[in-house]
């Protein structure tokens, strides 16, 4: 039992160690337009995460180790996701656009930047890709699956994370979409302590439920958390899982590996 688990730990720290070394890519999406993207690739990935964070969609300057320094969510849990040993793709928003607002995030254009990201990656690495949403950025990922679904895009989206999903009185808010086209798996992860106004906990039960052609879906509500502070709509704030990002991170990260239907 030390035998096997010395080997997970060796295993574990090589991987975080492996994911130390990102670069910042520029990827071209549309005309004299690009999207920062921080790359981490690691050997024999099982799955590629493009984790787009919410609120105006930046992801942070590098700090002095050379990762983005954002407090969202997903940016500040990346090298959590990283030690899972998937390819990490944190995407910045586009250079013509200074806020990622509600109503942008399901435009054309950039459904479009997400779409030019989606094939980048794929080019990088052929591991299944997996698109994490938090905040607005659920809305951003659900618009690129359904967008996905349309197109009969073959398989290159392997499924969605919607994490403290938008569910009410925003444009774009996750049951204003058409959530029945989505094709893919869906997790849908909340914090039951998530105090945010428009994303009631209560109501992400119905986002599962929508979701009538995916494949395997499921609700994970999580609840607990420490040291929250700031408005409750930001990042270090329940909505933001604080004090729980690593059981999040688990959470995630296994069913990603293993995507259970377990529709209510």
């Amino acid at each position: 039992m030390i035998k096997h688990l010395l080997l997970g730990l060796s295993l574990l720290y090589s991987s975080m160690a492996a994911a130390e070394d990102g670069q910042m890519l520029q990827v071209q999406t549309r005309d004299g337009v690009t999207v920062p993207v921080f790359w981490v690739k690691q050997e024999h990935a099982s799955a590629t995460l493009i984790l787009l964070p919410g609120g105006a969609g930046g992801i942070g300057k590098l700090d002095d180790a050379g990762w983005p320094g954002s407090a969202n969510f997903l940016i500040r849990s990346g090298r959590m996701f990283a030690a899972y040993g998937f390819n990490i793709a944190m995407v910045s928003r586009p250079s013509d656009i200074q806020d990622l607002d509600f109503s942008v995030r399901t435009s054309d254009r950039h459904i479009l930047d997400l779409h030019k990201v989606l094939d980048y990656v794929h080019n990088l690495s052929d591991a299944p890709v997996w698109v994490v949403g938090t905040s607005r950025g659920t809305i951003s990922a659900t618009a690129l699956a359904i967008s996905e679904s349309n197109t009969n895009a073959n398989g290159a989206l392997a499924g969605i994370v919607l994490t403290s999903s938008i569910t009410d009185k925003k444009p774009g808010a996750l049951p204003t979409q058409s959530l029945s086209k989505i094709s893919v798996p869906v997790l849908v992860v909340h914090n039951q302590k998530d105090a945010c106004p428009i994303c009631q906990p209560y109501q992400a039960s119905y986002i599962v439920n929508a979701l009538k052609n995916a494949p395997a879906r499921k609700l994970l509500m999580l609840d607990g958390g420490s040291g929250a502070s700031g408005d409750v709509c930001e990042a270090l704030h329940y909505h933001g899982f604080i004090g729980i990002e690593q059981q999040a991170v688990d959470a995630i990260s296994q069913w990603i590996q293993h995507p259970v239907n377990a529709a209510p």
